[in-house]
């Protein structure tokens, strides 16, 4: 049985959350500037040149992204040969995000849901975070995390279909979110699809999706053939980067599918979209 410290489970989540909201992903950088050199509208063109100048002065500054820095959702898989040392790995991952918010300073946007009312100082600043736990095999505990904006998520929807639509039923609700989106979630847009499992299962997966490296080729490949005619026929939208008309609308979309045998009922077919704006944030740390 391997033994991990309460302490550095909580400055590595630190050290992620500061990181990774003042500096942009590698995968993202990439896109945009891909996006930027196919982009055919000059307007929007300048727009992805302006996000491009802004996630370098974040960088070199360690400022903020966006002053959206989002709720802090983290996908967590525990070795069943591992243990926490000095307290619990949730209480753990809650001292580490609000020292991260706190010490970054990053905005604290937990708030009662009836009252707004902020929850920094009930329950903590930016607490408390969506942690998704899952057992593996293994002695060590991998995490991974993601500031998700207001925008974004406002934007995002879940259905269940019925089974005889099929494919082009999962494509037509796709489009129609993103249509419906606009440039209200700041594109160019990633794109987490769901699909199966159920209801409630189709939405994390849809969000789990989003913490793919940008643009990586799905491993199956009748779902990376359908990724990638979605992104062609999304783009064709023209909703372009932040709704200023163009080619470049989504720089990737993504599907997970329930595991294994891409599983669902017999009499539904779950399907979430999870939308990403352009300022992804998100890290992955082993320990």
């Amino acid at each position: 049985m391997r033994t991990v410290q309460y302490g550095d489970i909580v400055n590595a989540i630190r050290d992620m959350i500061i990181y990774s909201t003042t500096h942009l992903g590698e995968d993202m950088l990439k896109a945009l500037q891909e996006a930027y050199e196919k982009e055919e509208s000059e307007v929007s063109r300048a727009v992805l040149s302006q996000l491009l100048e802004n996630a370098k002065l974040a960088a070199n500054e360690t400022k903020p992204l966006c002053q959206d820095t989002g709720l802090a959702v983290y996908f967590v898989k525990v070795g069943e040969d591992v243990k926490v040392e000095g307290g619990s790995l949730k209480q753990a991952i809650y001292e580490g995000t609000e020292k991260g918010y706190k010490e970054g300073y990053l905005r604290a946007s937990t708030c009662d849901c009836f009252t707004r009312a902020n929850l920094k100082d009930k329950i903590g600043y930016n607490l408390p975070p969506v942690i998704y736990f899952d057992i593996v095999p293994g002695d060590k505990i991998e995490i991974e995390y993601a500031a998700k904006g207001g925008g974004s998520e406002n934007a995002s929807r879940a259905r269940v279909l019925a089974p005889a639509q099929g494919i082009e039923g999962i494509k037509e609700f796709v489009k129609q979110v993103v249509s419906d989106a606009g440039p209200n979630a700041c594109p160019p847009y990633t794109v987490g699809v769901g699909i199966g499992g159920s209801f409630d299962y189709a939405a994390v997966m849809s969000k789990h999706a989003l913490y793919r490296e940008v643009g990586s080729k799905n491993p199956d490949p009748e779902l990376a053939q359908l990724e990638a005619e979605l992104k062609e026929e999304l783009n064709k939208l023209g909703i372009g980067a932040m709704g200023m008309g163009g080619t470049q609308t989504v720089l990737a979309v993504h599907i997970e599918t329930f595991q294994p045998g891409r599983m669902c009922h017999i009499a539904s077919l779950p399907v979430s979209v999870n939308i990403q704006c352009h300022s992804a944030r998100h890290a992955h740390i082993t320990i």
